[in-house]
């Protein structure tokens, strides 16, 4: 394996001068990405209703085509899924990435076309790897086995010839023979689809591997490794993987995971952690620096073109959107992109903020909308207003106002999700409301559901009713009585719940 590592190594850091450049000219590089993607376009459906043939700039582009929600390209999606080609891409789709967020369906299928798989997803793979190497250039990484927590694939429900699941499970399944022999654990195990017994397949597996590397979401890693530690009977995971050398992390907030991370499940050792974002969108930023925490580079040159639009023109069909050469650092824009797949000027519903430019580097600020995604789970206000709404239903009781947060996992305990609730009338039983609530979610979020399964990540919730006139000085006292002003129903910090909580707006009871 120390062959191996050398040569990956070598061949891996031949990336990063390509890397440097993207660095300096960013903007050469997104212009060639958007000449590419417009040219490909005036092939397909889309680009003809939308006069691609005519679009030779990037204002044009803005002034023809509006911004899209995944309810306005579900119907083309919708066509693709059902057999249909050339929509809104002109090369075959044969894979979707499911997830879930949207407020019209269960999930959401985006499509992923052959180049967004090799000239994004798994591209960014690799240049995730390069930039690990140019912070560590003593790594034996790949000396031993990096572990994968993905998802599962399924047939795609609406037609023959191609499949969904969750990008993870795409990319992996798609992965070249050299990526697949330097992962862990084998395919048929990492793609299964009941959630419990891979979690315990894996961890007998990994658990004789030499693991020195894991990509995953924090609150599947930290269940899968207190899964290794009862099966090896071992109190800390560096004793069963003592070459492990780096987290990599993405798709929810790593900051409240930091310290129980670094402190006690790595043991305040030299364990390192690099943060990506990627989506079933596209693969978009890399942590090019492990010295500035929650920093990525934007990388420009995957078959993406970006727009950011301030937040508060996010909602308009033509908002004022600017380039990545336009951006200013520290203020918060609205991510919408086009990609090699067929997302035209696509609102994603992420808000980002730019902390460095040349090399253009962001920090994932929120969302548009309200939600939680502690563990993965976006439960966004949709969710929670149907849930709360049949809860209300089967107790007889009646909402005044409400707000919920997370739970954060810690060492041997798993997460949840808080709630604070004012009742105008008590619910029959509030162990009832509970459970009620809790099934509901799980039937409108598919990965709410996935992390309720058995308990694996996230329990039941806990709802806390409140006296009434609780949520108006609660308002008052931060200064936001008024129409105009709104209680925050959902956040993925724990800001709103402990300070509801903390007792200054009247006694709270479970």
């Amino acid at each position: 394996m120390t062959f191996l590592n050398t040569t990956l190594s070598w061949l891996l850091s031949r990336r990063l001068p390509r890397i440097e450049g993207l660095k300096a000219r960013p903007g050469d590089a997104q212009q060639t990405v958007f000449r590419s993607l417009i040219g490909r376009g005036r092939r397909t459906e889309w680009g003809r209703k939308h006069r691609y043939s005519d679009i030779r700039s990037v204002q044009e582009f803005q002034q023809q085509v509006p911004v899209s929600s995944y309810e306005d390209l579900f119907p083309y999606i919708e066509r693709i899924m059902k057999g249909e080609q050339n929509v809104l891409w002109s090369s075959p789709i044969r894979w979707f990435s499911k997830s879930s967020g949207t407020t019209n369906a269960r999930s959401k299928f985006i499509p992923v076309s052959s180049e967004a798989l090799d000239d994004c997803h798994i591209k960014g793979g690799k240049d995730m790897m390069a930039l690990y190497i140019a912070n560590r250039p003593d790594t034996r990484v790949f000396a031993g086995k990096g572990l994968s927590i993905g998802g599962s694939l399924h047939a795609n429900p609406y037609g023959r010839d191609s499949a969904t699941g969750d990008i993870s499970a795409v990319v992996m399944k798609n992965l070249p023979a050299w990526g697949q022999v330097i992962r862990t654990p084998s395919l048929d195990v990492a793609l299964m689809d009941e959630w419990e017994a891979k979690i315990e397949r894996m961890a007998q597996i990994t658990a004789q591997e030499n693991v020195t590397s894991i990509l995953g979401v924090p609150t599947w890693t930290m269940v899968l490794i207190q899964k290794v530690l009862a099966q090896t009977g071992k109190e800390h995971i560096l004793d069963v993987w003592p070459n492990f050398e780096v987290f990599v992390h993405g798709a929810v907030a790593f900051q409240p995971y930091r310290t129980l991370f670094s402190e006690q499940i790595f043991g305040g050792s030299g364990v390192g952690f690099q943060e990506v974002y990627n989506a079933s969108e596209g693969y978009f930023a890399i942590q090019d620096d492990m010295s500035r925490a929650n920093e990525m580079m934007l990388m420009p040159d995957y078959g993406i073109f970006y727009e950011f639009v301030p937040i508060e023109e996010a909602d308009k069909p033509f908002p004022k959107a600017y380039t990545i050469e336009e951006v200013e650092l520290n203020r918060n824009y609205a991510l919408v992109i086009s990609t090699n797949a067929g997302l035209w000027r696509y609102r994603i519903g992420d808000t980002v903020r730019f902390t460095s430019l040349y090399p253009h580097r962001i920090r994932v600020s929120g969302r548009t909308k309200h939600f939680i995604n502690a563990f993965g789970e976006e439960v966004i206000v949709e969710n929670a207003e149907m849930a709360i709404t049949q809860a209300c239903r089967a107790t007889g009781a009646i909402i005044a106002d409400y707000t919920a947060g997370p739970v954060y996992m810690q060492q041997g305990q798993q997460g949840g999700h808080e709630w604070v609730i004012e009742f105008a009338r008590e619910p029959s039983s509030l162990s009832e409301f509970t459970q009620v609530l809790d099934d509901t979610l799980r039937q409108v979020n598919s990965d709410y559901d996935a992390k309720r399964y058995h308990d694996l990540a996230l329990v039941r919730p806990v709802i806390h009713a409140v006296p009434a006139g609780t949520f108006y000085a609660w308002m008052r006292q931060r200064g936001k009585v008024g129409g105009q002003h709104k209680v925050p129903r959902l956040s993925n910090s724990r800001e709103y719940v402990d300070d509801l909580l903390g007792g200054r707006y009247g006694s709270v009871y479970q």
